[in-house]
């Protein structure tokens, strides 16, 4: 919760009708749609962008973040397969 105010003309002479006017807001998350792996389940959830920094993050810094995004999944699978292919040329180039 937080307070806002209008920027208007209205203090000069003092008069108290003249201020500007101050109402309650309420401050919203800004949530995103999110695929997360839940076990070896892929769900649709809602994360704020707070948290979806922190997991990038921690991926980026090879430290284990609290949820898994489906997308890093599939491209961690994707770069295992490479390293294997990868693998596989070197030892035929050896031969």
């Amino acid at each position: 919760m937080g307070r806002q105010h209008t920027h208007h003309r209205g203090v000069a002479g003092g008069r108290w009708k003249k201020r500007a006017p101050k109402t309650a807001k309420a401050f919203a998350p800004n949530l995103q749609k999110v695929k997360i792996m839940v076990g070896a389940v892929a769900k649709q959830v809602k994360l704020c962008t707070k948290c979806i920094k922190r997991v990038k993050k921690d991926i980026l810094d090879n430290k284990p973040p609290f949820v898994r995004f489906v997308a890093s999944e599939k491209t961690a699978k994707a770069v295992d397969a490479r390293k294997v292919d990868a693998e596989k040329k070197t030892v035929k180039k050896g031969k």
